[in-house]
């Protein structure tokens, strides 16, 4: 087992969950699919993890009720995962006994770039303990993520997602415009994508982004 890289409640790497995950599930139908999936492969892979979905978080800084996706217990640390599986529109046939995906497009890639970097800051807030990391994890067909953009004068471009960018400190959405949608992050983050699966088609190629977060001191 390599163990390179941070690992997942201390018992395995992010690259064999995915590398067995995408052996049995080369698409997902939707996020919820994903999560549920990803949890029974981590409990094949390290039996030790127990894993629990949708548990409600208590951050000091909290609006409301926060719920996590994924919270995994490990005999001596945890991992708190926040998933995103935006898609684009695509059809296919996979798996033994065979089954039909039918993929919509989400469209507004904006959208999905505020949302992971609204994840990795949730972690952020989240892990406010010394035994437990965070890791936000994106899987995508939308070629757009993770390419350099065409132009750089958009609303999202402190929330740029594509190969080779820094995320860091306070991200603006338009300029500043729009306060409710500022992001202040604490680490920095380097995003380097990763293949996922090459199907079939127009479209057919996934691609993942995963952005794990250190442990913090316990602030209560």
């Amino acid at each position: 087992m390599t163990t390179s890289g941070p690992l997942i409640a201390g018992e395995v790497p992010l690259t064999e969950v995915i590398a067995r995950l995408r052996q049995d599930r080369p698409v997902f139908h939707s996020e919820a699919d994903l999560q549920h999936s990803f949890a029974r492969v981590l409990w094949e892979l390290a039996p030790k993890i127990q894993s629990r979905l949708e548990v409600r978080q208590n951050a000091l800084d909290a609006t409301g009720r926060e719920y996590l996706d994924l919270l995994c217990i490990g005999p001596s640390t945890r991992t708190a995962i926040e998933f995103k599986y935006f898609t684009a529109e695509w059809t296919g046939t996979l798996g033994r006994p065979p089954e039909e995906y039918a993929l919509k497009s989400h469209a507004a890639d904006d959208l999905a770039r505020l949302g992971f970097v609204s994840d990795i800051a949730r972690l952020e807030r989240f892990g406010n303990r010394p035994d437990q990391n965070g890791l936000a994890l994106l899987i995508t067909n939308a070629v757009g993520l993770w390419m350099p953009p065409k132009q750089d004068d958009t609303r999202d471009r402190d929330f740029r997602l594509h190969e080779g960018r820094t995320l860091t400190g306070q991200l603006l959405w338009s300029g500043g415009d729009y306060p409710r949608n500022t992001r202040t992050l604490r680490g920095s983050y380097s995003l380097n994508w990763q293949p996922y699966y090459l199907n079939d088609g127009l479209r057919g190629e996934f691609r993942y982004l995963a952005v794990f977060t250190d442990p913090q001191p316990n602030q209560n």
